[in-house]
């Protein structure tokens, strides 16, 4: 058994929608030969507290302009691991450090990893705090929300 279309459109929408937050290292493993509860783990990095938020919040609203609405949220308040049920797709975005203390994708390499369109992968692993040296504005990176 494979990922269903449905569930692998709406991983695909909401890795766009986490990429587009600057989400670091966006992978989908397709998990439904392992768990009859869902078909699709998203997982998704950010580098701080403030920008897991960010993240979460443009996953749901992206998602919610597919028709979706999460059936159970969790870990919001913390801020360093959200975890949103889509029942066909579960999100995850943790802090990076979260992310590989926990590994994810360890627990799950089994499992196959869906490909994702290179806009929806986000920034690489490693480039958490990388500003080229010409955007820095008195030695400090500009915002960006």
């Amino acid at each position: 058994m494979t990922a269903t279309e449905h569930a692998v459109s709406l991983a695909t929408a909401a890795a766009h929608a986490a990429s587009d937050k600057l989400a670091i290292d966006i992978v989908a493993i397709d998990v439904s030969d392992r768990l009859a509860i869902t078909d699709v783990f998203l997982i998704a990095s950010a580098s701080n507290d403030r920008q897991v938020k960010a993240v979460v919040e443009a996953v749901e609203d992206k998602l919610r302009e597919a028709g979706s609405r999460p059936q159970r949220r969790e870990g919001e308040r913390d801020g360093r691991w959200v975890l949103l049920d889509y029942a066909d797709v579960v999100v995850h975005v943790q802090h990076v450090e979260e992310r590989a203390y926990y590994g994810l994708e360890r627990l799950w390499k089994d499992c196959p990893l869906l490909e994702l369109p290179e806009d929806a992968r986000g920034r690489p692993a490693g480039t958490v705090d990388a500003v080229p040296q010409d955007e820095l504005i008195g030695g400090m990176p500009p915002f960006r929300p």
